[in-house]
């Protein structure tokens, strides 16, 4: 079942606003994505689904254009264009092995469907135990 799965996965595009950060990330066409209510995700609307970092890969002089933020636990790498300011992609706390893809800022034209859960990040410890979040970021193959 797993290679099956794998076999069905494509190559996603995307970046930030100005194009200076761009990746790609490989990724089924239909996504399982997570509204969060966190203080950060909710001041930027944001709408992650997350990959395996292993599935992850900037493209170009990307990582020159990066700048991180971090807070409370310190766990979660908010990482945004240095230039324009938009945060495309992070390592989030819940998934430290994996990468939080910002589904506004894919490519149009790879995700065919988007399922969004939510994720109580007010109540990140309880919501994390009852989410299956965790599995976002397993591997495989």
């Amino acid at each position: 079942m797993t290679e099956i799965m794998d076999a069905l996965k494509i190559t996603h595009q995307g970046g930030c606003h100005c194009g200076h950060v761009r990746w790609e990330v490989l990724a089924l066409t239909s996504v399982v994505a997570w509204r969060c209510n966190c203080s950060d995700c909710s001041m930027r609307a944001n709408i992650h689904f997350i990959v395996p970092s292993t599935c992850f890969k900037l493209l170009g002089d990307s990582q020159n254009f990066l700048t991180t933020y971090t807070f409370g636990t310190h766990t979660a790498k908010h990482n945004f264009c240095n230039l324009c300011g938009i945060t495309s992609f992070y390592i989030p706390r819940s998934n430290p092995d994996g990468i939080a893809v910002t589904l506004a800022c894919v490519d149009p034209g790879t995700l065919t469907h988007v399922e969004i859960k939510h994720f109580d990040g007010k109540n990140w410890e309880t919501s994390y135990q009852h989410s299956s979040i965790a599995l976002c970021s397993i591997h495989t193959s």
